[in-house]
């Protein structure tokens, strides 16, 4: 009746994708038309919308106004929180409060390096929907963005109204302040509806549960391990790669939410080093481990399917973390004489080789030293291609920093180190930096054998048409 606006649903992904410049053009052309009825009833409309709505640029710059606003309370109110407390508990009480949010901080972190990689990838014609294989609905750099916005907003808040309970005695409704936040995550993560990006949050939960299978049915079907099961996809060992960089996250994750059941948040019982949670428990190396067992199960699977014995290396580079996270554990369950004289060095030595090898990968495999000059190759003129492009020091700096940090995440992946906790939570985040360089090369590096594949068969093709060609003009000249 009215041009078939009015049939078109609200949930509908075409109307999503193009977020708030829809709403725009309908609200235009609704003024536009309620002006010419205005015209023909004689009456007229003093205001235009230009003066009624202010300029974009205003409204982002207003709105970074807010942030920054918002952020200068958050630190505010937790400084003063933190300074409330005692000398001899406040160590202990940011070690807690750093507990239940330094996971959802650096994954916040990642969102928003994810969301420059896509837009980088944009920018250089990468065809990041094709090699993840996504569909028309994948999130853009944008939605990414405002995704890590509204976690940059909502974590640090929770973490500021922690901190503001906890020291003016409000323990129980501080204790309630990570539950509800993981619970709202939780929640968000498996909503069966159609909001809140429902295709991409089932892509990630179908990619994490195809990256558990392979290790979960190893517990169970002994030989036939990979039977049942698709072949490996790029994405699923793209993102298993990223969750090793973020295992010290998991284990956080782990201890959080066990302190959560057994209803030790904000309390002084889980101090004790011995108790489910504390910082003896075995399931923190297990935790810590679960992302390279992912990557080793995902190789022997690669090797099954295709006879390459360079995916038998690869599973051997994440064998060699096991000895790190092991020998660190066991710093807990010996002697300290014999922790000091036998197992330190060897903990030691699987450091420095698992940190070589993982650096020889990196470079030589993953990144195909080849193909450097391919990458970053913007298809025009862009401020970033007259940065990075032909530029020597990028390449220096990619490698070196990728092995100095390569080196320091030995740190992170030993749980006996755990209570210098904010170094480790430095480390991690520089861990995360390292694999957010890490993702650019590896996926321009995975867009040049893609697009090497069709030239070939192109070129095979086209010589194939022309032999057919050619001996169909000889039998017709006979």
């Amino acid at each position: 009746m009215f041009g078939g606006l009015a049939t078109v649903p609200s949930s509908s992904p075409h109307l999503r994708k193009s977020g708030i410049s829809d709403n725009e053009n309908g609200a235009e052309e609704g003024f536009l038309n309620l002006t010419e009825a205005n015209d023909m009833k004689g009456g007229s409309m003093p205001i235009s919308t230009a003066a009624i709505m202010p300029s974009p640029a205003l409204l982002w710059r207003f709105k970074v106004l807010l942030f920054f606003v918002w952020g200068f309370i958050c630190c505010k109110i937790g400084w003063d929180s933190v300074m409330r407390m005692s000398v001899d508990l406040r160590d202990l009480f940011l070690y807690e409060a750093f507990l239940y949010y330094n996971p959802l901080l650096l994954v916040t972190m990642m969102v928003w390096f994810w969301g420059i990689n896509l837009w980088v990838f944009a920018q250089a014609n990468v065809n990041y929907a094709k090699i993840f294989d996504l569909d028309q609905n994948h999130l853009t750099h944008r939605e990414i963005w405002k995704c890590a916005t509204w976690m940059t907003i909502v974590v640090p808040t929770s973490m500021t109204a922690y901190l503001y309970l906890y020291s003016h005695g409000e323990v129980s409704l501080a204790a309630s302040q990570p539950v509800l936040l993981y619970a709202a995550v939780a929640m968000i993560l498996i909503f069966p509806f159609d909001i809140f990006y429902l295709s991409s949050r089932f892509y990630l939960l179908r990619t994490l549960w195809r990256i558990v299978l392979p290790l979960q049915a190893s517990l169970f079907l002994s030989g036939q391990i990979f039977a049942p099961f698709p072949a490996i996809s790029f994405s699923d060992f793209f993102l298993a790669d990223i969750l090793t960089s973020m295992s010290k996250v998991l284990s956080d994750l782990e201890r959080s939410v066990c302190r959560m059941v057994h209803r030790q948040v904000a309390t002084i019982a889980w101090f004790e080093a011995d108790s489910v949670c504390g910082s003896h428990s075995v399931a923190i190396p297990l935790v810590l481990v679960l992302p390279y067992l992912f990557r080793l199960f995902q190789c022997l699977r690669q090797y099954k399917d295709t006879g390459e014995k360079t995916t038998l290396l690869n599973a051997l580079k994440y064998s060699t973390a096991v000895p790190v996270i092991y020998l660190s554990a066991l710093k807990y369950h010996v002697f300290p004489e014999k922790w000091t004289n036998f197992y330190r060095p060897l903990w030691l030595l699987s450091g420095v080789l698992n940190s070589l090898y993982s650096f020889y990968w990196d470079v030589t495999r993953d990144w195909d030293l080849s193909g450097f000059t391919r990458i970053f190759k913007f298809g025009k003129a862009h401020l970033l291609s007259n940065l990075i492009h032909g530029r020597k020091w990028v390449y220096f700096w990619v490698i070196s920093s990728n092995l100095i940090l390569r080196c320091t995440w030995t740190y992170k992946l030993s749980s006996h180190l755990r209570h210098n906790y904010l170094t480790v939570f430095a480390i991690t985040a520089l861990e995360i930096f390292r694999r957010f360089q890490w993702v650019f090369f590896r996926v321009e590096n995975e867009w040049n054998k893609m697009n090497s594949k069709s030239n070939i068969q192109l070129s095979m093709s086209d010589t194939a048409n022309e032999e057919e060609r050619l001996l169909v003009s000889n039998g017709h000249n006979v």
